[in-house]
């Protein structure tokens, strides 16, 4: 077996869509891959049931012919959202072994590894799941997320601005821009970032959360639970705002005590 690297906490997985690096690496699930990752999504799942029915439809697939690409993307994919990662990282090894050459398993692969705490291993199949000369934003941001679980911000960051090169004001590069400098306790430049992130109209609920976490590091706690209450029922806004507490609970004993950093988690994708 592959060392494994202790996972960083999750802070503010929503519960209306949940990631996580994130890179988001998150334990709820969704679909994503317009987010992270260049490949054939497969069909849309949002809950548990529907993953599980999902788990079933390509474990046919994939055991029937291994070497089928989309369905080992999708079978892997399924598993993860499961909590099967061990399984989904094994699925995925050996469906590379049969194409190694395939960008779109690379880039799969890439994203289970990092699910799995295996993050320079995450980071080598990344790396190998696009060229320089012709570079896939989806994956630069992967690459970022990795980087950030490596503690290695700096270059995590370098990752995100040229993803964002690619695809100017993309929500989920610069959520992940924004949560690298929460890492680095620039806050500040992070709610900058993240503002700039919740503006575009594509950005989802997930990019909200993370504003309300660092506006919340930064002592603004009722502005912290506004914006994490927005556009959710009541059941759900409650949920959320009530894990921010927890979170930013946690952070303040931390501090107190003067024994443990801010722990984050950049989105890797699905």
């Amino acid at each position: 077996m592959r060392p494994r690297t202790a996972r960083a906490v999750r802070l503010l997985p929503s519960v209306a869509i949940a990631a996580v690096f994130a890179l988001s690496l998150a334990g709820c699930k969704t679909t994503g891959d317009d987010v992270t990752g260049s490949i054939t999504p497969a069909p849309v799942a949002h809950t548990d049931a529907d993953w599980r029915r999902a788990l079933e439809t390509w474990k046919g697939r994939y055991e029937s012919n291994p070497a089928d690409v989309q369905a080992a993307i999708a079978y892997a994919r399924a598993l993860r959202a499961t909590e099967q990662r061990a399984q989904a990282v094994a699925v995925l090894e050996q469906a590379n072994i049969r194409n190694p050459n395939n960008t779109q398993l690379l880039g799969a692969f890439g994203r289970a590894l990092a699910d799995a705490g295996e993050y320079p291993q995450a980071l080598d199949a990344l790396s190998r799941a696009h060229t320089p000369d012709n570079p896939d934003w989806r994956i630069l941001n992967a690459q970022g997320a990795v980087l950030d679980q490596m503690e290695r911000h700096t270059d995590a960051q370098r990752h995100y601005e040229a993803a964002l090169k690619i695809i100017p004001n993309e929500p989920s590069v610069l959520s992940n821009l924004g949560l690298s400098y929460a890492l680095t306790k620039d806050l500040k430049r992070a709610e900058t970032t993240l503002r700039l992130a919740v503006s575009q109209p594509t950005a989802g609920p997930k990019v909200r959360q993370n504003l309300a976490l660092v506006v919340g590091l930064e002592g603004r706690f009722a502005e912290a639970e506004q914006i994490a209450s927005a556009d959710l029922p009541p059941d759900q806004a409650a949920a959320n705002v009530g894990y921010l507490r927890q979170m930013l609970a946690q952070q303040g004993d931390w501090k107190k005590k003067g024994s443990r950093p801010l722990t984050l988690s950049p989105d890797a994708g699905t």
